[in-house]
C-alpha cells in the first residue's frame, strides 16, 4: 500500500478543522487541510465574529441614544450600514489574514476545493485523491429552514444574508427565539427597526435556565422588542412592500423582512460519508467521547457531531483530536462544562446544569440555588445594567450550574467555567479576592451567599 500523503487529513477549515491542523502541526505531524471556501469557516466569516461586530455597533448606537443619562450630550443621527459593514468586514479581514499566516507558518498543506470522502482514509478534491493515516471530518453547518419555507435571499433571509444587508429594515419578523434570533433581534432594535420574534417553544432561549429566559423576556419587553412564544409558524407570503407572516391560529404579521433563525444543520449530504459507512443520525455524524467515528482512524468534530453547535466546542475538539492522534491521551471534553453565551442586550451566559436539569439529576431536595442581583454590584450600576448571577449546587456539594444575565456578563463566563469544571464548592470560591469595582465581584458575592455569608445580598 502507498504511503499516505499526510499523518492527518482534515476535511473543513472552520474552528474545529483549523484548530486540529494547527495543534497537529505543532506536535510534528504532517497535515493536509481541505477547504472549499475561506479558512476560518462559518464562525469567522458568517457567524460569531461578524455578528458580534454588529452587536458592538448596536451597543454604540444605544449608548449614544441614551448618553444624556450619563451627562454626555450626544445625538444619534442614524445608522450608516455601509460604515457598519466596513467596520465588521475589517475585523473579519484582519483575523482572516492572521489565521492564514498561522496556517502557512506551520507548514500545513491547504488543499483548495470541495472535498469528498472517497475511501476510509481518502478525500478527493477536484479529481485528485489525497490520503491520510487519520482523517478528521469537520465540514460544519448551514442555516436551516422549515419544510415549505423558501428562503429567497431578499425578503426571506438567513443569518448569512442578514450580515450583508446594506440598510436597516423598517420592520423584521425573526422566526426563532434561540441564540441567533435573539442576537439579530437585539441588533436591529438598537438600530431602530420594529422587531417581532416568533417562537414555537414556550420561551425565548429555551435551552437556558428558565430564570434567564424570563429576565431576557422582561428586558426585551422594556426595549419594545415584541415576541410571541408558544406560537408555531404557519406560512409566509410575499407582497409589494415585504412579506405577510401567518402563525398558527391564523394571526398575520406584516413586515419588511423575515429572518429564518431556526437553527443550523450539519453539512454532510453529498460528501460521501454515507457511502463510506460512517454511522449517521439525521445527517449528523455519530462519534464517541473521543471524537472517533465507527470507522477506524476517522474522527469527527464540530457542528456535524450531535451536541452544542458552538465554535469553541469545535475548536477544543480539534485540539483534542490532534493530541489523541499524537498519542498524548488527552482527557475527553465534558459537554456540560462548555460555556454558552448569547450576546444580546442584555447578555445571557451559562455553564453546567440549569435548575430543572439539576433537580431531575439530583432530586428536588438534592440541590440548592442562590441568586445574586446585579443591583448590588457597583460596576453594574455604573453600566446601568440589570440582571443576576444564579448558582445551582448539589446540597453540601460542588456548584453544578452558573447562570448570568446582564450586559457584558459573557466576560464572566471564564471564571464560571473554571468553577464548574474544577467542581468547586462555594467555600472554595468565597475566599477568592475579586477586583473592585468589577462585575466579576458578582460571582464572588454569589458564592459568599451560597457559602452562608452574604454581604451585599439578603440571607
Amino acid at each position: 500500500m502507498a504511503e499516505p500523503d499526510f499523518d492527518v487529513l482534515i476535511l473543513g477549515a472552520g474552528s474545529g478543522g483549523y484548530a486540529c491542523a494547527l495543534r497537529a502541526a505543532q506536535l510534528g505531524l504532517s497535515v493536509g487541510l481541505v477547504e472549499k471556501g475561506d479558512l476560518g469557516g462559518t464562525c469567522l466569516h458568517v457567524g460569531c465574529i461578524p455578528t458580534k461586530a454588529l452587536l458592538h455597533a448596536a451597543e454604540v448606537a444605544d449608548q449614544t441614544r441614551e448618553s444624556a443619562q450619563f451627562g454626555v450630550r450626544a445625538t444619534l443621527d442614524g445608522v450608516d450600514m455601509t460604515g457598519v459593514n466596513a467596520y465588521k468586514d475589517g475585523v473579519v479581514s484582519r483575523l482572516f489574514k492572521g489565521l492564514t499566516g498561522l496556517i502557512k507558518g506551520r507548514g500545513i498543506t491547504v488543499v483548495e476545493g470541495a472535498g469528498r470522502l472517497t475511501g476510509p482514509r481518502e478525500v478527493t478534491v477536484d479529481g485528485r485523491a489525497w490520503t491520510g493515516r487519520h482523517v478528521v471530518l469537520a465540514s460544519g453547518s448551514y442555516s436551516r429552514s422549515l419544510p415549505g419555507l423558501e428562503v429567497d435571499g431578499e425578503r426571506v433571509i438567513t443569518s448569512e444574508q442578514a450580515l450583508r444587508l446594506d440598510r436597516v429594515p423598517a420592520s423584521v419578523v425573526v422566526l426563532g427565539g434561540g441564540v441567533i434570533g435573539c442576537e439579530f433581534a437585539s441588533v436591529w432594535r438598537s438600530f431602530g427597526a420594529e422587531v417581532t420574534i416568533v417562537e414555537a417553544l414556550p420561551r425565548l432561549l429555551a435551552a437556558e435556565d428558565e430564570a434567564s429566559s424570563k429576565a431576557l423576556e422582561r428586558a426585551f419587553r422594556k426595549r419594545k422588542i415584541a415576541f410571541r412564544t408558544g406560537t408555531p409558524f404557519q406560512s409566509v407570503k410575499t407582497t409589494d412592500t415585504g412579506v405577510v407572516v401567518t402563525v398558527e391560529g391564523g394571526d398575520t404579521i406584516e413586515t419588511e423582512l423575515l429572518l429564518v433563525a431556526v437553527g443550523r444543520g450539519p453539512v454532510t449530504e453529498g460528501l460521501g460519508y454515507d457511502e463510506q459507512g460512517v454511522a449517521m443520525d439525521r445527517g449528523f455524524v455519530l462519534a464517541d467521547e473521543r471524537c472517533r467515528t465507527n470507522l477506524d482512524g476517522v474522527y469527527a468534530v464540530g457542528d456535524i457531531v450531535p451536541g452544542l453547535q458552538l465554535a469553541h466546542r469545535g475548536f477544543q475538539q480539534g485540539i483534542f483530536v490532534a493530541e489523541d492522534i499524537a498519542g498524548l491521551d488527552p482527557q475527553p471534553i465534558n459537554e456540560s462544562g462548555i460555556p454558552r453565551v448569547t450576546y444580546s442586550h442584555p447578555e445571557v451566559a451559562s455553564v453546567g446544569l440549569d435548575e430543572a436539569t439539576a433537580a431531575t439529576t439530583y432530586g428536588d431536595d438534592g440541590i440548592e440555588t442562590v441568586t445574586y442581583d446585579l443591583g448590588g454590584n457597583g460596576k453594574s450600576q455604573i453600566l446601568r445594567t440589570q440582571g443576576f448571577v444564579k448558582l445551582v449546587r448539589r446540597k453540601d456539594g460542588p456548584v453544578v450550574g452558573v447562570h448570568l444575565v446582564g450586559d457584558r456578563v459573557g466576560e464572566l463566563i471564564g471564571e464560571a467555567q473554571l468553577i464548574y469544571n474544577w467542581e468547586a464548592y462555594a467555600d472554595d470560591v468565597a475566599p477568592l479576592v475579586h477586583a473592585h469595582p468589577t462585575q466579576n465581584e458578582a460571582l464572588g458575592e454569589a458564592h459568599l451567599a451560597l457559602a452562608g455569608k452574604p454581604l451585599h445580598a439578603h440571607a
